[in-house]
């Protein structure tokens, strides 16, 4: 049985492996796409790390809402955007996640590779620790699916920092489903550099949804 939202997104009401999730089906990105979220995050990485002159900062204000302004017409419900939802994009296309591609998604296995870059700054040229984390639950919810598990929040997530996290340095992160227990997956995951020191590692609980539970 399903129902559907006033947008028209189907939302399957006792679909045990989904809950209340709304069904999103994948909005493809345009050949373009991917050019404008680089171009976004490029803009990301200078807004934090320019000291522009005044004349010339209120110059580029007209233009970024300009260009907001271009953009609002177009906006879509949750679900309705390319991003988010492209796994070929750095972090699927979407400029909450960190710029990063999955090379492996099965068997309950995900890993993905990347770099934080200056717009993850924390200080003193290490990413900030709050980063990791949505590094971390990222790919646990990615781990879940793999794993073929039901549709699930985090119920708890927890980070061991086990050395600092360099900016601009390709790395890699590798997470598993460990074993579940009815509702419940617990899944971990490590980060370490390309020569495979290890630079954090966690683990979660990750909760199957109730049906009809959001």
């Amino acid at each position: 049985m399903s129902e559907h939202t006033a947008d028209g997104t189907e939302i399957v009401a006792d679909e045990e492996t989904r809950g209340g999730f709304p069904v999103f089906r994948q909005t493809p990105a345009g050949p373009d796409f991917g050019r404008f979220v680089e171009a976004m995050r490029r803009l990301q990485d200078l807004a934090v790390s320019t000291n522009v002159p005044d004349d010339v900062l209120s110059e580029i204000v007209v233009k970024a809402e300009e260009l907001a302004d271009r953009l609002a017409p177009f906006e879509v419900p949750e679900g309705r955007s390319p991003a988010g939802s492209n796994i070929h994009l750095p972090g699927r296309g979407s400029l909450l996640m960190l710029p990063w591609m999955v090379e492996k998604f099965d068997d309950g296995v995900v890993r993905s590779t990347g770099m934080f870059r200056r717009y993850h700054l924390g200080g003193n040229g290490a990413a900030h620790g709050g980063t990791l984390p949505l590094l971390f639950d990222d790919i646990f919810g990615m781990v879940v699916h793999a794993g073929g598990r039901p549709m699930s929040r985090t119920g708890y997530l927890h980070i061991n920092y086990r050395a600092i996290t360099p900016l601009n340095t390709e790395l890699v992160i590798e997470g598993k489903v460990d074993r579940f227990e009815g509702r419940k997956t617990f899944v971990s995951a490590r980060l370490t550099d390309l020569d495979g020191k290890l630079l954090a590692d966690g683990e979660a609980l990750m909760i199957a949804l109730l049906p009809g539970q959001p």
